[in-house]
């Protein structure tokens, strides 16, 4: 995408963000910490030099590509929408603060994909845990797949890679399967605050698919975004 694509991208998805938001002005900055180079357009939006749906890749060799949404340990819902920019979410009028515990990894999305409608998801790139130290918002980083872990939300298929950065603490787990027997407890943290930070009930987790599963999910999220 040109310079002149992506501002002419960026005024344009203000644009329809700000007709049906509130105004940014009327809110308080985010204080959570961003990846170099990145700023604010304004207190509910990311500036960035690139877009992060369209440019970048989705595979580094054996990895794949995440982009850090919120944080480990945060409570705002910021997502990369469908024009590749990053926004912070809007519910009932209002920046949407998780109110739970703040998020238990990174949770982030891989760019040139979409969970669309033909695999019963919601349309949205597919979402990955990237477990470990918290890291900026707006990362990018290469990072391993382990896993998934399968998630229905509101009958939505919502399943969301799990991955680890190459040369964390926790880069000795190669699968699911390991991560729990490495570091135990992980995957039961991961079930329990998915299940409940939207409220009792209101998610399902069906337990958690191995490399294959992951990497059957990755190829048709990336066939889904070319057809999209």
């Amino acid at each position: 995408m040109t310079k002149l694509a992506f501002s002419l991208a960026l005024l344009a998805g203000l644009t329809a963000h700000q007709a049906q938001s509130p105004d940014p002005a009327s809110f308080p900055p985010s204080t959570v910490p961003l990846a170099q180079g990145l700023g604010y357009v304004d207190p509910l939006t990311l500036h960035a030099p690139r877009n992060f749906l369209n440019d970048f890749p989705t595979r580094q060799g054996e990895l794949v590509t995440a982009v850090i949404e919120i944080p480990a340990g945060y409570c705002e819902k910021w997502e990369v929408k469908a024009d590749g920019l990053m926004r912070w979410d809007i519910k009932d009028g209002k920046p949407r603060q998780v109110k739970y515990l703040g998020y238990p990894c990174n949770y982030g999305m891989l760019p040139r994909t979409r969970l669309g409608k033909e695999l019963g998801g919601d349309g949205d790139p597919l979402d990955v845990l990237v477990l470990g130290p918290a890291l900026p918002r707006g990362t990018v980083v290469a990072v391993r797949v382990l896993g998934t872990i399968r998630l229905v939300d509101a009958g939505e298929r919502d399943d969301k890679l799990v991955a680890v950065v190459p040369g964390s603490p926790l880069d000795q787990a190669k699968s699911v399967s390991e991560l729990e027997s490495t570091y135990p407890g992980i995957t039961t943290i991961l079930r329990a605050w998915f299940e409940n930070y939207k409220g009792k009930g209101a998610l399902q987790c069906s337990g958690f698919g191995e490399p294959a599963v992951a990497e059957e999910l990755v190829r048709a999220a990336e066939s889904s975004f070319e057809r999209r």
